[in-house]
């Protein structure tokens, strides 16, 4: 039975309706790639993967439960990492990452984090003096932190903007070990991450079906 499934799901942004009739599955150590063309709705749906807002049909199941019947217990499953960096622009690298410790619960592994993303030497500069490529460094950081109860379900919208490949790498040797640990991973990113292969769904096909 998979993991993690999005069953007739549509979803509608003002009168608008992005995609309907959309499904996907989803199992322990697998990755899901959205593609399609811009506006098409891979936001959108990244954001109904995290329970942070309900489909206009349709449901997701969580092992054959309908994730909304108890979202708080989605969300502590779920790390989702928008397209935006979430920084807060007056605290320090250092001092964002701490946050996110402590609001994932995570261990004394701060440091580290710091490190494989070649944090360390900007760990005391606040965020509000970072280029938009060392700003996508310390948001994707959070992955590298080990919390007290891992993620099993990695959301990532547009990963790899402003990333340089030194960057992608890091970021691609992450989700290797986290799908390598059993978790899974959905991404849209129009940037081919290396060495990564996953299932590729096309988002912008259910958009079609909807005009037909």
């Amino acid at each position: 039975m998979p993991s993690f499934e999005g069953r007739e799901l549509a979803c509608q942004r003002g009168e608008r309706l992005l995609f309907h009739r959309l499904d996907f599955t989803l199992s322990e150590g697998e990755v899901l790639i959205l593609v399609g063309a811009n506006g098409s709705g891979k936001s959108s749906l990244l954001r109904l993967a995290a329970g942070l807002s309900r489909p206009a049909a349709g449901a997701l199941f969580w092992e054959d439960r309908d994730i909304s019947r108890d979202l708080e217990a989605h969300h502590r499953r779920v790390i989702y990492l928008g397209h935006a960096d979430g920084l807060k622009a007056g605290l320090t690298v250092r001092e964002n990452l701490k946050f996110w410790c402590d609001l994932d619960g995570a261990t004394a592994s701060l440091e580290a984090a710091l490190e494989i993303f070649d944090l360390t030497p900007l760990a005391d500069l606040p965020a509000r003096f970072l280029s938009a490529g060392q700003r996508r460094r310390v948001t994707l950081a959070r992955l590298a932190l080990d919390r007290s109860q891992p993620a099993q379900l990695w959301l990532l919208d547009e990963p790899t903007t402003a990333l340089d490949r030194d960057g992608q790498a890091v970021l691609s040797s992450l989700i290797e070990r986290h799908r390598a640990a059993g978790g899974r991973v959905m991404l849209a990113s129009h940037d081919p991450l290396p060495n990564i292969i996953g299932q590729r769904l096309r988002v912008d096909d259910h958009l079609a079906a909807v005009a037909a």
